[in-house]
């Protein structure tokens, strides 16, 4: 598979360069496959849904092809995930994808721990290690963490913003040892991802040492996070008759989206053949990308603080592979879009909470709210997109449901007791705690504070690595 650049078309590289190098230096820009290779239809067409280990093989196979062989690929697959996604039924139209089922409690271990597995294996025989560099609004950290702690040959910095996450997602982050270091940075995500970005284009600090990223930037996060979007919707289609009558439904992904890495993947899934037939953008007051599919102007801004931390994203890097994708009449056919306040959080987490008996996070909560309104408002004409709830366009699957032949997947994105203050202030009670999470509350803090000044950060980067 032959790899280019969303902002120089002439660049052809391959797998491994678009790993290891996480963007292009030269431009700046994102690396994304020339071409989506359909899977086999004896695959899509299966009576009953493959497995998912079968479906990520079976993906990823095209885009490694010549690079690693398919016994090395099968051992990365099986090492990458001993845990599966989850399907739950809410009600006959509503199913929540359940992503949260692997080490660190977040979506984000599908996409880091094939990553990690797979630059060790470009790395085997190299002589210096390969520095990762990631900014995290959350969970991508500690899915990084996790999935590179004590790997060979690899080494991780991780920046996140200094009293901008939940204490939980900061422990999860600060306590790592060995080849995992953190960085509190005072400033925002969006000030540490133009962090990252600006190392990766110093041509002199490329010079010191050898780096990559970890965040949605790399290629190799986000081609792992497509198959749960196949898995799910293959699964959901196979099912629908006996859960509601549909037959072929109309399947809609509702994807919470800070920094559109997550739904990217899903685009991704979509042109490989996954019987998607829409999507819905859900964010919270961050609402760059749904301002843009309402105006048709892209507009970076500074980003919010809000509940659902993870997505406070005011300059959403995917940004830039969804218009490579597709133009901007294609994302309005493809897209509804939506965003809440923090008001509009907790609103929906308790509502989800007394109408279905589930247990959301905040994200997921943003998703479902979303999902709820479309589902019994349709989409009503709207004239001011600044305020929450969906914007004015009417993508091209509103009818199927207005005919009720439409199915909605919310994608819940990490476990709700990561945000257990929120939820419990939400819901009058504290979300069940998952062993692994409360073992490394126990754990030393051992994160180290950098401003947010390049200069200062280029320097720490050449003195202790």
């Amino acid at each position: 598979m032959i790899y280019t650049d969303t902002r120089d078309s002439s660049v052809k590289v391959d797998f491994r360069t678009a790993v290891m190098g996480g963007m292009n230096p030269a431009t700046g820009g994102l690396y994304i496959p020339v071409e989506f290779p359909k899977l086999d239809k004896s695959i899509l067409n299966k009576d009953t849904a493959p497995s998912f280990r079968d479906i990520a093989l079976n993906m990823a196979r095209p885009y490694t092809d010549g690079e690693i062989p398919e016994a090395d690929l099968a051992n990365i697959i099986q090492d990458a995930y001993p845990f599966s996604p989850k399907v739950t039924p809410l009600d006959s139209t509503s199913y929540i994808l359940e992503l949260f089922h692997g080490p660190t409690c977040a979506f984000k271990d599908f996409g880091a721990r094939f990553m990690a597995r797979a630059m060790s294996y470009f790395n085997r025989n190299e002589d210096t290690p390969l520095h990762i560099l990631v900014a995290t609004s959350g969970d991508t950290g500690s899915a990084v963490g996790s999935a590179f702690h004590n790997v060979p040959g690899l080494d991780v910095t991780i920046l996140y913003p200094d009293g901008k996450i939940s204490p939980l997602q900061e422990k999860q982050l600060s306590t790592f040892d060995g080849n995992v270091r953190a960085l509190k940075v005072k400033g925002t995500f969006d000030d540490c991802q133009k962090l990252v970005k600006t190392a990766f284009t110093d041509n002199e600090l490329r010079g010191k040492l050898r780096l990559s990223s970890a965040n949605s930037i790399n290629i190799a996060r986000l081609l792992p996070q497509s198959f749960y979007y196949m898995y799910a919707a293959l699964l959901v289609r196979n099912r629908a008759s006996m859960d509601n009558k549909i037959q072929d439904p109309a399947i809609i992904m509702v994807v919470p989206s800070g920094n559109f890495g997550n739904l990217t993947s899903g685009l991704i899934a979509r042109e490989m053949g996954a019987p998607i037939t829409g999507f819905t953008a859900a964010t919270n007051s961050n609402r760059t990308i749904p301002d843009w599919i309402a105006t048709g102007d892209y507009n970076a801004r500074a980003s919010v603080e809000t509940y659902a931390n993870a997505m406070d994203v005011g300059a959403p890097s995917n940004y830039e592979r969804i218009k490579a994708m597709y133009n901007l009449e294609e994302v309005r056919n493809l897209f509804a879009s939506y965003w809440t306040d923090n008001d509009g959080i907790m609103t929906a987490i308790r509502n989800c909470h007394e109408k279905t008996g589930y247990i959301i996070d905040p994200h997921g909560a943003i998703g479902w709210k979303a999902w709820e309104e479309i589902k019994n408002n349709g989409f009503t004409a709207k004239g001011d997109y600044t305020k929450p709830g969906l914007t004015p366009n009417v993508p091209a699957w509103a009818s199927k449901v207005d005919s009720n032949e439409a199915i909605g997947i919310i994608l819940e994105t990490a476990s709700p007791a990561k945000f257990g203050s929120i939820v419990t202030d939400a819901i009058g009670r504290e979300p069940p705690m998952p062993a692994r999470l409360e073992e490394v509350l126990r754990k030393k803090d051992r994160a180290i504070s950098m401003e947010n000044d390049y200069n200062m950060f280029k320097d720490w980067l050449i003195a202790n690595l």
